[in-house]
């Protein structure tokens, strides 16, 4: 035991001493812009791999073939992975993605100046998550400046991928083989540990009519108001949403959001064509499979009660829910313990109504969890909205548990 705490003080003292040199690693990577969409994300992964082999990380670049990406609707994705292993044993993944949505409006500082001001890093994806290729490359380096008999491995898997779903990220490196951890880290918040997450369907819905003249309306078929009828058969059935409680705590229910729509050609035409986006979140205990069939049978039966109106319904993604896998107790029970002795509280594990490509290794068998450097919630960080930033102090310490973490799962006995 108090060797135990003689190596905890050790890590933290290292971690402590290379802090600035941490801080300047994430500014570098924030300043680097990875707006997903676009998705030109390779300029990215190889300003990292540069970032990383000046400290002796060889990071192994794995493009996806452009066919593919330009058929997801993204620009360029090269995956990295960090091998570094030390003996015999289990080999432990520590995942962040690079993707991240662009900046949009109100920001008061620049999205990608990487400021510090008054001990927080202003930047986009400087909590979600480009923080954690920050948290956990030094969590590595602490741990290997001890010079312990270790038994493993450690990878580090740099993806980008996130934000369009990860399958060409994660996904993609877990089905070439190219990866098959023990068990694994994902990037998410330094007060909580995650188990369990929400899953997601989303949905393009495309309702089509016929353009007309706006002064003889009746010559065409309003595409609009065959929309409305949609989403107002949509809406009605979030408000039922809120009768279902998943008993996971820290997710409440379903729910669903419309979060994008066009369509028309002028003011003065009956719009013979409206598109929108739907994201229908998922509790654990649902099924993907009859959620994706109840949505789809909602749209065509309020359809049908506009004459002419046709709809085409085309999934965009499927994220299963993650549901926690027995194994992973050994990484809720050091992350517990050693987030309690660094941050002065208990720390919970429950589950996020987000969900994250943490689900991806959870279907390949690997037990996972979601931790890393951020604030208590998504609010309080401002990811996906103006101003995101992180707490220095969230960062120092999260790297702090992290590299504990990885020395009592891979520590000789």
């Amino acid at each position: 035991m108090t060797q135990d705490l003689t190596l905890d003080h050790q890590l933290d003292a290292w971690v402590d001493a290379h802090f600035d040199e941490e801080l300047r690693f994430l500014q570098e990577l924030v300043r680097v812009p990875t707006d997903t969409p676009p998705g030109n994300n390779a300029p990215h992964a190889q300003r990292a791999a540069e970032l990383l082999q000046a400290f002796g990380f060889i990071a192994e670049q794995y493009p996806i073939p452009q066919e593919q990406v330009r058929a997801y609707g993204m620009q360029s994705i090269t995956n990295l992975i960090v091998r570094r292993r030390y003996g015999e044993g289990r080999t432990i993944a520590l995942n962040a993605h690079g993707d991240v949505v662009p900046p949009g409006e109100g920001w008061t500082h620049d999205p990608y100046g990487a400021e510090i001001v008054d001990g927080f890093l202003y930047g986009r994806a400087t909590a979600v998550s480009k923080c954690d290729f920050a948290s956990f490359s030094f969590a590595v380096r602490a741990l290997e400046s001890l010079n312990l008999p270790l038994h493993g491995s450690v990878e580090l898997h740099f993806t980008y991928d996130e934000e369009f779903g990860g399958e060409l990220g994660p996904g993609w490196l877990l089905e070439q083989g190219l990866t098959q951890p023990d068990l694994m880290i994902a990037a998410g918040f330094s007060y909580q540990v995650v188990t369990a997450h929400n899953g997601c369907l989303q949905l393009e819905v495309t309702v089509h009519g016929k353009m007309a003249h706006a002064a003889i309306p009746e010559s065409g078929v309003d595409a609009l108001q065959g929309a409305v009828q949609i989403l107002n058969a949509l809406y009605a059935q979030n408000a039922l949403y809120k009768n279902i409680t998943s008993q996971v705590e820290g997710i409440n229910h379903p729910y669903l959001n419309v979060g994008w729509i066009e369509g028309g050609t002028n003011t003065n035409v009956v719009p013979g064509r409206i598109t929108f986006k739907l994201d229908r979140r998922m509790i654990p205990e649902e099924d993907p499979t009859q959620v994706e069939a109840t949505m789809r049978q909602i749209i065509i039966d309020a359809a049908a009660h506009c004459p002419g109106v046709r709809v085409e319904i085309r999934r965009l993604l499927l994220a299963r829910a993650l549901k926690p896998l027995a194994g992973n107790a050994p990484l809720v029970a050091a992350l517990q313990k050693h987030g309690a002795e660094v941050f002065g509280e208990a720390i919970p594990a429950l589950g996020t109504p987000l969900y994250t490509d943490v689900r991806l290794y959870a279907e390949h068998g690997i037990p996972g969890v979601i931790y890393g450097a951020g604030p208590r919630t998504v609010l309080e960080s401002h990811a996906k909205r103006a101003d995101e930033r992180l707490n220095l102090e969230d960062l120092r310490r999260a790297t702090k548990v992290v590299a504990r973490t990885l020395k009592d799962l891979l520590l000789a006995p």
